[in-house]
């Protein structure tokens, strides 16, 4: 569902960024070659995908500044709770939504969400 955000808004200027992180449950594991291979294959996921990251603090990772900021931000500040959850800057890099992991990509409040921050 990404992709297809990727694929539907990329020419107006949205760019689809993922940070693998292995802070949950063990869930992503592999090295970024095995992550982006998955994912092309899977999912024909053509957005880039970032080097692994920390998220979330514990067992000593210190998590990644852009996490920091980002969770620091608004009326939503807080912790990410599980992996797939997302943000969206404008653009003027400010935070312009957070959506929770379950919230899925192509949800209307995301797309809302993505064509008000396009516009702005």
């Amino acid at each position: 569902m990404l992709q297809a955000l990727q694929g539907r808004y990329g020419a107006r200027g949205l760019r689809v960024l993922g940070f693998p992180c292995n802070d949950f449950a063990n869930e992503e594991p592999d090295d970024l070659p095995t992550i982006r291979s998955f994912c092309e294959r899977e999912y024909g996921a053509t957005y880039e995908l970032m080097d692994k990251i920390h998220i979330r603090s514990g067992r000593g990772n210190d998590v990644h500044a852009l996490y920091q900021w980002l969770t620091a931000q608004g009326h939503d500040a807080g912790p990410v709770s599980w992996n797939f959850e997302k943000f969206l800057l404008d653009r003027k890099g400010r935070l312009a939504a957070r959506f929770p992991p379950d919230l899925q990509p192509d949800h209307p409040a995301v797309i809302t969400a993505i064509e008000a921050a396009l516009r702005g």
